[in-house]
């Protein structure tokens, strides 16, 4: 049936508004869509540009190298070398326990770098890459990168390692580093974002710690482009890091190698200060350890070894310790004596080999006294009643600030481990940490260096320099940071009178080149360098008076931990000061016979500049001195064969 005319045209204006209807809405959402567009791609492009370059570029740290350490030579105490290491990423592994059994078939891996590794890789992202075995050779490398295919996801790669090529002489004072605790990480309030790379290295302890900033340096950035599950696709640039600050020690190698050849295997000290400047020309603790065990985490059974020796290689002694300074402390009660009028150096003591005060008999070491002792007697032959009797008239107040100017009970601002203070003791200080008055014995055991008072070698080596010179000298450890020098350790006048000075200094003289000195036997032959010190013995057991009755059991017939230390300081030439030196040796005996020699042969050998000539040494010595300098030559040669294998 054919439509009318009508209806057709009714329908037409029907579909006609409609469509008109629907292209509005189209273009209308058009609109709408088109200005949305406008908006993000304009208005917000900045934002969404962000957004998208932080989900596809990633920014991570470039370790800096880390600064060197140097002598005062230029030669160097610790360095940086190239060091192979074998890195895994783990989801590129797959299987990881399959991968590290082929892996173990090409390369020898330790248990505990492998254990260390496994929980690192556990509680880090898994396209993270973990290091699995440090120090590999050239050949293990090569195994590796042949057999890349059966090893999905390891990564042979060249990056820097801390090494210390003169090793263990050193190893007190420059430290070592390692792994980043988070004992470390709990020292600061917001760490950096670099001490979190997985086994980054910082300073534990020594100067490697106590510079541990300047020696770190400021990491480097590259930007890299990552896919959607966070692998690295490609470098896209980098900014390499600011590498740390060199730093160089006051110290000698050739001085300080020598110093622990000739402590050789005795639990001992040595300091050795420039009077010039405070510098530290050596300063070495004995046994010692390889910092190089360290760097990367040192085994058990290594770490055993160290913790278990009586002898203890571990302590820094120089510094770390405190001992009774014995009779090298009488200088001390000497000059507060003096100082404070109260005798002159010509007034005498008598000496019967004992002092009875408050009813308790203090004895003399020589039993049967001195007789007469005049200051520069009873510092020579080391009279013990006299400084008894000394303390009596001066008290201990005047003792006390004379031990602390003189560098005593002081922790000397050095950049090494655990720096003590020693015990500088008065009448606050007892009734303070012990909560007990003061009294009169007290003050008489302090004037001979016993009782409460405590010295490490470092202050003693100080105290001698500042009599030596009647100046605050300070020790210095650092001379330069980055090429820029520290200040000098010279210091200025004591204001102390130079007549006292002088008086004591004579007698110091006459300890070392007088016959009845007790140095006598460890004198400098040679005029130009003679020397004046002073002996100490301390003792670390009581003597009971049944045991003086039947006589004192010798050193040598005690347990070694129950003997005395012995002690020994001095300044040479003793007509022109240059050096002050200390010696402790810890459960040695008497500072005379163990003490005094070893220092003496230091002194020399600072003095010269090495092996100094036989006719240095007092006539009847020369042979054995010959033989000794053989001995220590070729223990020094191995040694540096050692160091030179290491590098």
């Amino acid at each position: 049936m054919r439509r009318s005319a009508k209806d057709t045209a009714d329908s037409f204006r029907t579909v006609s508004r409609r469509g008109v209807i629907l292209g509005a809405a189209q273009l209308g959402f058009a609109g709408l869509l088109a200005l949305r567009m406008r908006y993000v791609q304009v208005d917000q492009a900045d934002e969404f540009r962000l957004l998208a370059e932080e989900n596809r570029i990633n920014i991570r740290l470039i370790p800096p190298a880390r600064g060197r350490i140097f002598d005062r030579n230029g030669k160097v105490l610790a360095e940086n070398e190239p060091s192979y290491r074998i890195t895994i990423v783990r989801e590129d592994a797959g299987n990881v326990e399959e991968v590290i059994a082929n892996l173990s078939s090409l390369v020898e891996l330790e248990d505990d770098d492998l254990n260390r590794a496994l929980t690192e890789m556990m509680r880090s992202p898994p396209f993270l890459p973990i290091t699995v075995a440090d120090r590999v050779t050239w050949e293990e490398i090569s195994r590796v990168a042949v057999n890349a295919p059966a090893l999905p996801g390891v990564t042979p790669e060249v990056g820097l390692s801390r090494a210390y090529p003169l090793g263990e002489p050193f190893a007190h004072v420059v430290g070592y580093v390692g792994p980043v605790s988070d004992r470390d990480l709990a020292r600061y309030e917001e760490p950096e974002p670099l001490l979190r790379i997985p086994r980054f290295q910082i300073g534990k302890v020594g100067v490697e710690s106590k510079l541990e900033e300047s020696l770190r340096g400021r990491a480097g950035a590259k930007r890299v482009e990552v896919n959607a599950v966070g692998r690295v696709m490609r470098e896209l640039d980098r900014r390499e890091g600011v590498a740390g600050a060199d730093v160089q020690l006051t110290l000698d190698a050739d001085l300080q190698n020598y110093m622990q050849a000739r402590l050789g295997e005795e639990s001992a000290s040595a300091v050795v200060i420039d009077l010039a400047s405070g510098d530290l020309r050596a300063i070495v603790s004995s046994p010692s350890y390889d910092p190089n065990l360290f760097v990367r985490g040192i085994s058990v059974d290594d770490y055993s070894v160290l913790r278990d020796n009586d002898h203890r290689p571990l302590a820094s002694k120089t510094v770390q310790d405190a001992y009774p300074p014995g009779s090298t402390f009488k200088m001390v009660t000497a000059l507060a004596a003096l100082n404070a009028g109260v005798i002159s150096a010509d007034d005498t003591v008598w000496c019967p080999g004992y002092l009875e005060v408050a009813s308790r008999r203090f004895h003399c070491w020589k039993s049967s006294g001195h007789g007469h002792m005049t200051l520069e007697q009873s510092l020579r032959e080391s009279c013990d009643v006299y400084y008894y009797d000394l303390a009596l008239k001066v008290g201990i107040e005047k003792i006390n600030e004379m031990s602390a100017m003189l560098g005593l009970g002081v922790s000397h601002d050095i950049p090494m481990s655990a720096v003590s203070a020693g015990v500088n003791p008065d009448k606050v200080w007892k009734l303070r940490e012990m909560g007990k008055e003061w009294v009169i014995g007290d003050t008489v055991n302090a004037s001979i260096g016993q009782g409460f008072v405590l010295t490490s070698p470092l202050q003693l080596a100080v105290m001698v320099a500042r009599i030596a010179t009647g100046r605050s000298v300070t020790p210095r450890l650092i001379k330069s940071v980055d090429g820029v020098e520290t200040p000098s350790g010279a210091g200025e006048s004591l204001g102390l009178n130079e007549n006292h000075l002088r008086q004591v200094r004579k007698a110091m003289f006459e300890v070392s080149n007088n016959r009845r000195g007790t140095a006598y036997g460890s004198r400098i032959a040679e005029d130009a360098y003679r020397m004046a010190g002073k002996t100490g013995t301390s003792q670390v057991r009581n003597i009971t008076e049944a045991e003086r009755r039947r006589g004192v059991t010798r050193n040598e017939d005690l347990p070694w931990k129950r003997r005395d230390h012995a002690l020994f300081v001095n300044f040479a030439p003793a007509d022109n000061p240059q050096i002050a030196v200390s010696v402790v040796v810890e459960h040695g005996g008497g500072g005379s016979a163990a003490a005094a020699p070893i220092a003496r042969d230091i002194t020399l050998q600072a003095l010269y500049n090495g092996d100094p000539p036989l006719e240095a040494y007092p006539s009847k010595d020369r042979d054995r001195i010959a033989a000794q300098q053989e001995r220590l030559r070729a223990l020094l040669a191995a040694r540096q064969a050692d160091q030179r294998g290491r590098a």
